[in-house]
């Protein structure tokens, strides 16, 4: 009977073992976690700044690029407009020759 006795308690001791659960496999995944959780963040913010500069690189060159084609454009209605002020002095000049031949 001692020997059932000590099978017995040898049996429930080894399955008391089997059934209990291991707390630290959880925190060490939420140690492994929060890093990863880190760098992440931190990966997000360096592409939204790099994001950001090309942006306003884009648009600074953009506003410059418009500046020069509107500057372009005010010289090109100068030159006409100086044009066809010099062509109305000739034309005016042409018709008051005749008159003046007279």
């Amino acid at each position: 009977m001692k020997k059932t006795l000590l099978i017995a308690a040898l049996l429930a001791v080894a399955l008391a073992a089997c059934g209990k659960k291991e707390d630290a496999p959880a925190a060490d995944a939420a140690a492994v976690v929060a890093p990863a959780a880190d760098a992440a963040a931190s990966a997000a913010a360096t592409a939204a700044s790099t994001a950001t500069d090309a942006a306003a690189t884009a648009a600074s060159t953009a506003t410059d690029a418009a500046a020069t084609a509107a500057s372009t454009a005010v010289d090109a209605a100068k030159d006409a407009a100086s044009t066809a002020v010099d062509a109305t002095k000739d034309a005016a000049a042409a018709a008051a020759a005749p008159a003046a031949s007279k």
